[in-house]
């Protein structure tokens, strides 16, 4: 008998205003015009959005250590736990990266209570573990974020779990709060 094991992940983008509401883009080019997009009551979608990501080499490997009985590298835990944001994306050898190609702001450890089961043990989704981090007001100012790692620390030796690509683009500026949920799921097939 043959067993499949698949690592998949999703990850999921807001942005917030400084009011706590999720923030909407710009429309298109007709909502681009101010006063007309006032007139017709155009919104523009809400800033959520979901990408999928690739489980880097390094994470494939940290997946394995994990299952030792004494573990070699760091998990990503709450206190080692960290996401990185930067606007570098190339589309080059995205299985081996092990940071984003061009970092911008500081990175962020992991939110109280995460990582964490998706749902309780035993119920449809406890095979799928979430990070998140939040990025709060002030703490980035920058157009064009369009890539995310997921990271066992802070250092130069930290290893990159998982890295996304964020498109279209996410702009924060410095009254918005950036959140991202990362959830990666383990599948035996």
């Amino acid at each position: 008998m043959k067993e499949h094991i698949k690592v998949k992940g999703m990850v999921t983008v807001r942005v917030f205003d400084k009011d706590g509401k999720i923030k909407r883009r710009a429309p298109g080019w007709l909502g681009s015009i101010a006063p007309l997009r006032r007139l017709l009551r155009i919104q523009g979608r809400p800033y959520e959005q979901r990408f999928h990501n690739i489980v880097t080499r390094e994470g494939d490997a940290l997946i394995a250590d994990a299952l030792l009985a004494s573990p070699n590298k760091a998990k990503v835990t709450s206190s080692s736990g960290y996401i990185q944001v930067g606007t570098g994306w190339t589309g080059n050898s995205t299985k081996t990266n092990t940071r984003c190609n061009t970092p911008t702001g500081s990175m962020k450890v992991l939110d109280s209570g995460y990582p964490a089961l998706k749902a309780a043990w035993g119920s449809t989704g406890d095979t799928t573990l979430t990070y998140r981090a939040t990025f709060a007001a002030g703490s980035l100012n920058v157009n064009g974020i369009n890539e995310a790692c997921l990271l066992n620390g802070n250092t130069g030796s930290s290893n990159c779990l998982a890295y996304a690509q964020i498109m279209p683009v996410v702009n924060v500026t410095s009254s918005d709060t950036l959140q991202i949920l990362w959830e990666i799921t383990i599948l035996g097939q």
